[in-house]
């Protein structure tokens, strides 16, 4: 994918994002791994609202390669994801109301779900009965030691790196080979994460 092409994915992208309320208040970051760098939003900018002017070219290191502003400090996640899975082509970081309590509900360090039928939306899922498990990782003000963890919990071959990460208080990254994957994994994992929410919430309730 061209650079151009990959800006005109996640322009649409982010449009449908903004409407679902996932990245408010300049809110998430998108990028897309092109044909020869990885394009990324920059800073500061209403990801429900981009244009050709709020993207920025960088290469595997994160050193800027063509565009105004400045990169997100998460940028130095994205390129742990890429570093990590040579399938992975797309990534979107989002911070909706559910993925963000979800990640401080769950004391421990993946959030487990079986049972629903929405489950197989996410590539490998074939039975609602499968257990679908998400990493989740402490947040971190300082990115490069974040992505440094993500990468060291990957590396050990019993975690599979797949669909998505959980960033405890912060959000979801959802990834996939293209962005019409990643948008099905990112809403698939959304769904559910609302389902457990709202699970959760009922049975306070009783």
């Amino acid at each position: 994918m061209n650079t151009q092409q990959a800006i005109s994915e996640l322009i649409a992208l982010g449009k449908w994002i903004g409407a679902k309320g996932w990245v408010p208040a300049t809110g998430g970051n998108f990028s897309i791994r092109a044909d020869d760098c990885f394009v990324v939003t920059a800073s500061g900018f209403d990801k429900g609202a981009l244009n050709n002017k709020c993207f920025l070219n960088v290469n595997s290191a994160g050193d800027i390669l063509n565009g105004n502003g400045k990169p997100s400090a998460e940028t130095a996640l994205h390129l742990a994801l890429y570093e990590l899975s040579l399938d992975t082509h797309c990534v979107l970081h989002t911070h909706s109301v559910a993925a963000t309590v979800l990640s401080r509900y769950i004391k421990g360090d993946v959030f487990s779900v079986s049972g629903y039928e929405m489950q197989k939306s996410l590539t490998g899922y074939t039975s609602h009965q499968d257990t679908l498990s998400i990493a989740i990782f402490d947040n971190d003000q300082d990115m490069n030691r974040l992505a440094q963890t993500v990468r060291d919990y990957f590396s050990n071959q019993s975690h599979k790196l797949q669909h998505g990460i959980l960033i405890r208080g912060h959000g979801l990254y959802a990834f996939g080979q293209n962005p019409a994957q990643t948008k099905q994994h990112l809403e698939g994992l959304e769904f559910l994460f609302a389902c457990e929410l709202e699970r959760i919430k009922l049975e306070a309730a009783l």
